[in-house]
């Protein structure tokens, strides 16, 4: 199996607009994307930061996944995501290793990239989404 890639470092946020903001300030970088992602309840921007990602991820509500995350934990770090050439075989590779997957079977994340979850409890505590990159 070929090694993993950071693909991008997930952010929850309170306001997309006032993190942008600050980003730009400070650093000087802008949004690559801004896209609204129905299925997981999030608008989210992808800030290129050096060759991986900044994801900001702002909940639609507060009952989706990243507006429970903000109410029990605050602003931070949401997830790690590494970029894999074939998520299947990933999934495959990681289940037979015993870890424990979030999603047996992937969907579709920001971007339309195929994407799935690693339980938390598999790596210290933290959220792994596996994103599938085409490498051609």
């Amino acid at each position: 199996m070929k090694p993993y890639n950071i693909d991008h470092v997930a952010i929850a946020v309170e306001s997309l607009d006032e993190t942008l903001g600050e980003l730009e300030r400070l650093f000087g970088v802008r949004p690559l994307s801004r896209e609204v992602v129905a299925e997981q309840g999030v608008e989210e921007a992808m800030v290129p930061i050096g060759g991986s990602h900044l994801q900001l991820l702002e909940p639609l509500a507060s009952d989706t996944p990243v507006g429970r995350f903000l109410e029990r934990r605050g602003e931070g770090l949401h997830h790690i995501a590494l970029a894999v050439a074939s998520i299947d075989d990933a999934l495959e590779h990681l289940e037979a290793e015993g870890a424990r997957l979030i999603d047996e079977t992937p969907r579709i994340g920001g971007g339309g990239h195929r994407i799935a979850f690693v339980h938390p409890k598999t790596l210290a505590g933290t959220l792994i989404e596996l994103v599938e990159i085409d490498e051609t």
